[in-house]
């Protein structure tokens, strides 16, 4: 059983310095606590969120069905990352749409709504407004940081910004930097939103539309990303869409409402493009284009080792944190390779590393599901921070 959370937001009078050397003022940061924070304020655990997730890591809403939190697998009472025992901490990042301010919010100087004049932010903006949030929550040193994707890189950036308010970087799924092909798929996605005609420069608000169709492709491109060849072959293979209706058939992989979705399609043939438009859709509905068009960029920035000539050895010679890091064999967006290499950087450092390179068939989204050799690695670790505040 998930138990009950509860949104909270914290307001910020003060200016944020921005890496892009803008800064920003008079913003609100959404997140959510679960457990017990001790006497000693040391067993908090920071959950880094990934592109279109939020602060709602885990839990659900009172009265609210279907609201569990995006990690609750993961996070909760007798669970891996043990809510009986740490005190966890999800922030929706500045520039999301899930609370913290971003660009559907009003500019405090002009009066306006942000739309394309929110400033560009960084993986790098996001820890340090972290750091603020956990500063007002009394925690000065955090049992660990927790990511996956995204979130993976929030916590290797934590490590080189504040190495000594961490004890434990936990880093999935995640990469030194995107690699070519990754900052191509992110921007044939940015590409379909602002040539969207609903775009409108990035101030769609205005003219009282969104960039559904942009937003629709950004998400379809990036779902079939997320997942592995086999994975797809094994839900969708060839089948054809009037095989489907002929069978009167309602695939598991299709939400509910994924049936009257086929039928009314008439231009669909395969049963993957029905999936990739139900989720394309939904996505539409709730996610803000320009937040999207923000956080893919975070994402290209971000590259710790290029202040060091590229050389991730010297890069991360600052953190002092102990580390895990999770790849799985199937994740070619962010590849086991890609681990392997901030595993060697910290090794050539001497810092202490614990690697598990996970045989899942999922692609990306591996991270979020309940393999049970993921599931026991991340007990395991977190056990071991336990019994290091006992």
């Amino acid at each position: 059983m998930s138990f009950i959370a509860t949104p909270q937001s914290m307001h910020f009078e003060e200016l944020l310095p921005l890496q892009s050397g803008a800064s920003i003022r008079d913003y609100v940061l959404a997140y959510e606590t679960y457990g017990t924070l001790n006497a000693e304020r040391s067993n908090a655990v920071l959950v880094c969120h990934a592109l279109n997730a939020s602060h709602h890591v885990a839990g659900v809403y009172e009265g609210q069905p279907r609201s569990e939190g995006w990690w609750d697998n993961m996070i909760g009472p007798g669970k891996p990352v043990d809510t009986n025992r740490f005190f966890v901490v999800g922030v929706n990042n500045l520039g999301s749409c899930f609370g913290s301010t971003g660009p559907m919010h009003t500019h405090p100087d002009t009066g306006e709504v942000y739309g394309a004049d929110f400033p560009v932010v960084t993986v790098e903006d996001w820890v340090n407004a972290q750091a603020r949030l956990l500063d007002r929550l009394g925690i000065t040193q955090l049992a660990a940081v927790l990511g996956g994707s995204l979130g993976g890189m929030q916590a290797l950036a934590w490590t080189l910004q504040h190495p000594d308010r961490m004890r434990h970087a936990v880093v999935v799924a995640s990469a030194p930097n995107l690699t070519a092909e990754n900052i191509a798929f992110n921007e044939v996605a940015r590409r379909a939103i602002v040539t969207d005609p609903d775009f409108h420069g990035g101030h769609f608000y205005r003219h009282g539309v969104v960039p559904k169709r942009g937003l629709r492709i950004a998400r379809m491109i990036g779902h079939i990303t997320y997942l592995s060849d086999d994975v797809m072959n094994e839900k969708f293979g060839r089948q054809l869409r009037h095989q489907v209706l002929e069978q009167g058939s309602q695939d598991a992989t299709v939400p509910s409402g994924g049936a009257s979705y086929l039928y009314s399609t008439q231009d669909i043939e395969f049963q993957i493009e029905s999936y990739l438009r139900y989720q394309g859709d939904k996505f539409s509905e709730y996610f803000d284009a320009n937040t999207y068009l923000l956080i893919t960029r975070a994402l290209d920035y971000f590259d710790p080792a290029s202040h060091y000539g590229g050389n991730l050895t010297l890069a991360l010679a600052r953190a002092t944190a102990k580390f895990l890091l999770i790849s799985f064999t199937t994740d070619w967006r962010f590849s086991p390779q890609r681990s392997r290499e901030i595993v060697k950087a910290l090794l050539d450092n001497r810092r202490r590393v614990s690697y598990a390179e996970i045989d899942a068939p999922h692609g990306h989204d591996a991270f979020l599901l309940d393999d049970p050799r993921y599931m026991d690695t991340m007990r395991s670790y977190f056990d071991s921070i336990a019994k290091e505040l006992a």
